[in-house]
């Protein structure tokens, strides 16, 4: 029985809210979308557990298998970390600062992926701050305009309606804007941890690449 009457409740206040609301609402559909789609993305696509997924190619540099932590790498989908980690991985034979380059070139090119339409989400929460701020100074105006010109008896009914829709308006906007700034924090959070992890472990993985070919030059020499 809540559940009706909730939901009743919404729809009339959305209806007394007046013409502010609808704008109100679009913004909090593009705010609830592109959330749904970073989180899709940042906490499955995108994400991986960065010690394992680290500590299995370090097995495989250590047994002196590129390929098979290369496979690692293909076998882990559209993961952000296993990208960077590939690109240097297939740089192996080659000099430090080329290993570098690959892994800064293929972290520059996940940056824009993982941070993607988050800066959209900070906008929407300002803007619907300002639009319920919006209608708030809207339906104030208008109660105001038509009490002045109202008939006595009625001018309480009118001052009442013109309340309720400034009101509502706030409600939505400052709803939508909380909304919309917890799910911001809490995706930026995400995306710079997947950013902090491509940059301990590529430098983990410079430092294993190193070693590795330090490694097989002393082998060499004592050959």
């Amino acid at each position: 029985m809540e559940s009706p009457s909730f939901m009743q409740g919404v729809v009339t206040a959305f209806q007394q809210g007046g013409f502010w609301m609808i704008p109100i609402a679009v913004a909090f559909a593009v705010s609830v979308t592109f959330t749904i789609e970073r989180l899709i993305r940042l906490f499955w696509l995108y994400n991986t557990d960065g010690s394992s997924f680290m500590f299995e190619i370090q097995k495989y540099i250590l047994a002196n298998d590129l390929d098979g932590a290369i496979r690692v790498c293909n076998g882990a989908g559209r993961a952000a970390l296993p990208k960077v980690l590939k690109a240097g991985l297939q740089r192996a034979s080659r000099d430090e600062q080329q290993i570098q380059n690959a892994i800064d070139a293929m972290s520059l090119e996940m940056i824009p992926r993982l941070e993607r339409r988050l800066s959209y989400l900070a906008l929407i929460a300002n803007i619907a701050t300002l639009l319920g701020l919006l209608g708030t100074i809207s339906g104030l105006i208008k109660s105001f305009a038509a009490v002045a010109m109202a008939d006595p008896a009625q001018r309480q009914a009118i001052l009442a309606n013109g309340i309720a829709e400034a009101m509502n308006a706030t409600a939505f906007g400052l709803v939508t804007a909380i909304f919309t700034m917890v799910a911001h924090s809490i995706l930026s959070n995400k995306a710079n941890k997947l950013l902090e992890e491509i940059d301990e472990f590529g430098v983990k993985l410079l430092d294993l690449l190193s070693a590795r070919k330090y490694r097989h030059s002393s082998e060499k020499a004592q050959d």
